[in-house]
């Protein structure tokens, strides 16, 4: 069971890049496109509040689990 929810969760966030950072963009190279979606990772873990989180970003969540 735990594998499945994982593969959801999995599943979520690469939809959501998608939508929020790939289907947006017109990348130009390789370096470009890996630039981008780092940066949009590092928005998404750092800055973004999730509502699953509690309206907590997942460094947050994380900080508070450890």
């Amino acid at each position: 069971m735990v594998g499945h929810q994982q593969n959801g969760m999995v599943e979520r966030v690469i939809r959501t890049l998608k939508e929020q950072c790939v289907h947006r963009h017109r990348f130009e190279s390789i370096q470009h496109a890996s630039r981008v979606i780092g940066d949009w990772i590092s928005f998404y873990n750092n800055r973004r509040p999730h509502q699953a989180l509690a309206m907590r970003t997942p460094a947050e969540a994380f900080r508070l689990a450890a």
